[in-house]
């Protein structure tokens, strides 16, 4: 059995100590991080182009020129994709916490006895299997199917637009 000490007694007298260069690494880091920044703005407005031009100035989102109503419909595979995007992307935020802690998990379950590596092997098995599961049921939905309808979207994008030319050249 392990004997554990007073808080105060672990800690000594440096709990009631405050020292500002303790905090120093800290401070240049993020002095180094805004001096980045700025130095990154300030060049790219010294030496960068100036050729301002209608296209380039024109406002750009997500692939999609702002052309037409606010209100047009999107198709619902961008928002399939950015779901299973970031349950990817909580997985590995899952699962690399685990794979660090595993090793010491299982050492700690051949002292206690208590099956702590087992019972977090068998929970990640079971989220990582969830996700497969998740993975087939949007495969088999056809939300990584992009090739046929994609190309037939872009190319009533590109007529919508070429439409939309013509009439504004028309009134001009």
């Amino acid at each position: 059995m392990r004997q554990t000490r007073p808080f105060a007694t672990f800690f000594g007298d440096r709990m009631s100590e405050f020292n500002l260069s303790d905090y120093a690494p800290i401070i240049i880091m993020f002095l180094v991080a805004a001096g980045f920044g700025a130095s990154q703005l300030l060049v790219t407005q010294l030496i960068g182009p100036r050729k301002r031009t209608a296209t380039k100035l024109m406002p750009y989102e997500c692939g999609k020129d702002p052309v037409g109503s606010a209100h047009d419909r999107y198709s619902i595979k961008f928002y399939t994709v950015a779901v299973i995007f970031l349950l990817f992307d909580i997985e590995v935020l899952f699962i690399i916490p685990f794979a660090v802690a595993f090793k010491s998990l299982l050492a700690e379950e051949k002292l206690t006895a208590i099956p702590y590596g087992t019972i977090a092997f068998i929970e990640i098995l079971t989220f990582v299997a969830t996700l497969i599961v998740g993975f087939i049921y949007v495969w088999k939905k056809g939300a990584f199917d992009w090739s046929l309808q994609a190309r037939a979207e872009a190319k009533a994008e590109v007529k919508e637009l070429a439409r939309k030319n013509r009439e504004l050249k028309r009134a001009a």
